[in-house]
């Protein structure tokens, strides 16, 4: 007998509960929207050779922790 998609659902809900965790939402852009990928190219071009960016993309790398991630 297979257990309803609802229950699953439910059950997976309280197991992250139960390990503190808890559920948000977040809203992000539409990447299938007319135009995206032309405003990606539009930004990046305008940090393109900006001192500040490299600065700080630098310092992203020099602070991220990616062991078990390569």
């Amino acid at each position: 007998m297979t257990v309803p998609v609802k229950e699953r659902v439910r059950k997976h809900r309280e197991g992250l509960r139960s390990a503190g965790m808890r559920p948000i939402q977040i809203w992000i852009p539409d990447t299938r929207e007319e135009g995206f990928g032309e405003e990606c190219r539009r930004q990046s071009l305008l940090v393109a050779n900006d001192p500040q960016e490299k600065e700080v993309l630098s310092w992203i790398e020099d602070v991220s922790d990616r062991e078990g991630w390569e």
